[in-house]
């Protein structure tokens, strides 16, 4: 059965969905905000900093998942973050800025625990079959997403400002909480915390290390993202020094790359039914690898060829590996597993944010492209070949 075919999948997609849109819409304003109060890029900067830092909190999140019911944790999570978007009505100078880098920190803080509230929840309603098909669904709509929503976020934020905006994502989580309420699911009692807390804790990661496929799909993934957040600073350069542009036209090439993403999230059910979760996690990795070698040539047509080829890739990336780890994970320690995942992501990358903004003034370019290429057709060879020969036990359902 597809997981669409499940109403229950359906409506919390759908509430996921909502609660999605408003977090894009929200995110990038809330930046423009703090550059409209200040003047400052650097107060720009920061919100974004508030967002990613509870990253650092995804273990002890994922732990409290995996000791509280999923469906009304998430319920809960909504409604506190929903309610504390409304501080932002108070913002009304440079002098309230902290209340903005205070909501932009409970944004971050929440997506620690609704996360891997969702990834339980998917695993506990859909058989292990379906779920390549229920991430594919919910990384091509969120693909959508990123393209609609900053502009319509944007586009509130110019024409009726910051309050408009702030009613619009509390809507968007009132929906989800809607959604949520109106699945009928008999939950499981949680399992209470036994032994050392520290091994509980870690629990995720432990198992991520145990376990073959997992092992080495973690380890591909995070140097991979070691590297691909250097697309964040190069990505400007290939623009400016590469193509002659300004710096707006990021717009269209991110919609072009949206694009690929939103077509390869389509196909990304199909790539793991046939080569299995480890090797579509390889060839996204190819995909992506051939993508940053197209962004070295000064040519339109070459270069649009590149962010496609990247669009494509990475939904079969995260759907790969997503679905890898919710297959390989008892109902248990999903959470604490997802936030590992989250780690092996989200970590990586946002160390090689901050070293390309460092790099891309010292360093040409096409060298940081090139070390991208060779990282990523690297990691993607070996996660190939290493999946083929390693003896993979039959899943935990």
């Amino acid at each position: 059965m597809s997981a669409l075919a499940d109403p229950r999948f359906r409506r919390l997609l759908t509430g996921q969905s909502m609660s999605s849109f408003g977090d894009t819409a929200l995110y990038l304003s809330l930046g423009i905000w703090a550059k409209d109060l200040t003047g400052q890029n650097a107060a720009a900067g920061a919100v974004f900093l508030c967002l990613s830092l509870p990253v650092l909190f995804s273990p002890l999140s994922g732990h409290l998942v995996d000791r509280w019911r999923r469906r009304r944790t998430l319920i809960v999570v909504n409604l506190v973050t929903g309610v504390g978007v409304l501080a932002l009505l108070g913002v009304h100078s440079a002098a309230d800025l902290w209340i903005i880098y205070a909501v932009a920190f409970g944004y971050g803080l929440s997506f620690t625990l609704r996360r891997p509230a969702q990834a339980s929840l998917i695993k506990m309603i859909l058989p292990g079959d379906d779920l390549a098909g229920a991430n594919a669904a919910v990384r091509t709509i969120g693909e959508a997403i990123r393209l609609l929503s900053p502009l319509a976020g944007s586009a509130l934020y110019s024409a009726i400002g910051g309050r408009a905006l702030v009613g619009l994502t509390s809507v968007t989580f009132a929906v989800a909480i809607v959604m949520l309420l109106s699945i009928s699911l008999r939950e499981p009692r949680p399992i209470p915390a036994k032994g050392n807390t520290l091994r509980e804790i870690t629990a995720g990661a432990a198992h991520l290390a145990r376990t073959p496929l997992l092992a080495f799909t973690s380890v591909a993934v995070a140097v991979s993202f070691a590297v691909l957040g250097l697309l964040d600073s190069v990505d400007f350069a290939v623009i400016d020094e590469g193509l002659g542009r300004p710096a707006s036209f990021f717009g269209v090439l991110m919609a072009i790359q949206g694009a690929g993403g939103i077509c390869g999230g389509l196909l990304a059910t199909r790539l793991i039914q046939r080569y299995g979760e480890a090797r579509t996690v390889g060839v996204g990795l190819l995909s992506v690898a051939i993508g940053t070698a197209l962004l070295a040539a000064p040519n339109l047509p070459v270069v649009i060829g590149g962010f496609v080829s990247i669009g494509f890739g990475l939904p079969w990336l995260m759907v790969g590996y997503m679905t890898a780890w919710q297959r390989y994970a008892s109902q248990e320690i999903v959470g604490r597993v997802a936030a590992a995942a989250d780690l092996c992501t989200v970590g990586p990358q946002t160390v090689s944010i901050a070293l390309g903004v460092v790099l891309i003034s010292v360093v040409d370019y096409r060298v940081l492209l090139g070390v991208c290429f060779v990282v990523l057709t690297a990691c993607g060879v070996v996660l190939i070949r290493a999946a083929t020969r390693i003896a993979i036990k039959q899943p935990v359902e």
